[in-house]
């Protein structure tokens, strides 16, 4: 069996944080050759190049951040071992790493995570947002818990995973006050050459929405598509043009962005899946999450409640 030498992986998690061996050097209390030599026997026991040069500093190459990510959570736990032995800690939270697909709404993301913060053991959440492709990977070798997404994985992406469905949402349509009052009567012929701010054309929300448009024979003016729905929202607010967002959280987006709902797209639905390498859920706050999903977040005013269910 091949031992991994963790001082070796400690002075390589301290140059990557600190960006040079100097500085790693002045935290250890050691020489830069000694750290330096430490390191190329950490490169060589794992037969993979940790850094490399970028002009006078060091970068870590795709596989050093793939290490450093792993020599973190290693040494995070450590210092939460430590904290529990000493009797210091104030909880025993497990850790819970999140991959948050790019198109899902922020205020969704904080809603449905939030349970896992209120247990009364809490969860020490970690999350990560990327493009669905590449939080997927990330699940397949276990660097994440789950990955919350607008859509199943999808039968083309390599992983063994499953899909649970946490919930639907309506779609309603934002406005400035302005153009709320322009809009709203007539709705939805009313939206016929009104200017829009729509998702990119990688969303699923995107796809329902054009969709929608065509059936009915609507042409919006289109102003500006965005990957990211919180830049969008901001655009709207600025009265740029009209915007979508979920039903289930219109209080919270007429709040924050001073904003009216001009009308609900009824025939459209927002899906939200928690998607894990467990076909049964089993860690405590992912269990939590789903719960409070169903019951909750999705159980009241225009959202559409369903078992959490599980699907190859």
């Amino acid at each position: 069996m091949e031992w991994l030498n963790y001082h070796h992986l400690l002075y390589f998690w301290m140059v990557a944080r600190e960006g040079s061996v100097a500085r790693a050097g002045e935290r250890l209390l050691l020489a830069q050759p000694t750290i330096s030599a430490q390191l190329q026997k950490l490169e060589k026991s794992l037969g993979q190049k940790l850094f490399k040069k970028v002009g006078r500093n060091l970068a870590l190459t795709e596989m050093g951040q793939t290490v450093y990510r792993y020599a973190d959570e290693i040494f995070s736990i450590g210092r939460e071992l430590q904290d529990v032995v000493k009797g210091s800690a104030s909880g025993t939270g497990r850790r819970l790493h999140v991959g948050i697909a790019d198109v899902v709404p922020k205020l969704i993301a904080y809603k449905l995570l939030e349970p896992a913060l209120q247990r009364a053991d809490p969860a020490h959440l970690v999350c990560l947002e990327d493009k669905p492709d590449r939080l997927l990977a990330e699940l397949a070798v276990q660097g994440l818990d789950l990955v919350l997404c607008d859509s199943p994985a999808p039968p083309t992406v390599k992983v063994r995973s499953y899909n649970h469905l946490l919930g639907e949402s309506g779609v309603s349509v934002f406005g400035t006050t302005e153009l709320a009052d322009r809009f709203k009567k007539g709705f939805p012929q009313s939206l016929h050459s009104a200017p829009f701010l729509l998702p990119s054309g990688n969303s699923a929300m995107r796809r329902s929405l054009d969709q929608w448009f065509n059936s009915r024979g609507i042409r919006p003016d289109l102003k500006a598509e965005f990957d990211d729905s919180a830049l969008m929202k901001a655009f709207g607010q600025g009265g740029v043009g009209l915007f979508v967002g979920s039903t289930v959280i219109e209080p919270e987006i007429c709040s924050q962005h001073g904003v009216e709902v001009v009308g609900r797209l009824d025939e459209i639905l927002e899906r939200y899946y928690a998607i894990t390498v467990e076909r049964k859920l089993k860690h405590p706050a992912v269990v939590a999450i789903s719960e409070a999903a169903r019951n909750k977040l999705f159980h009241g005013p225009g959202g559409a409640s369903s078992s959490a269910r599980a699907a190859r």
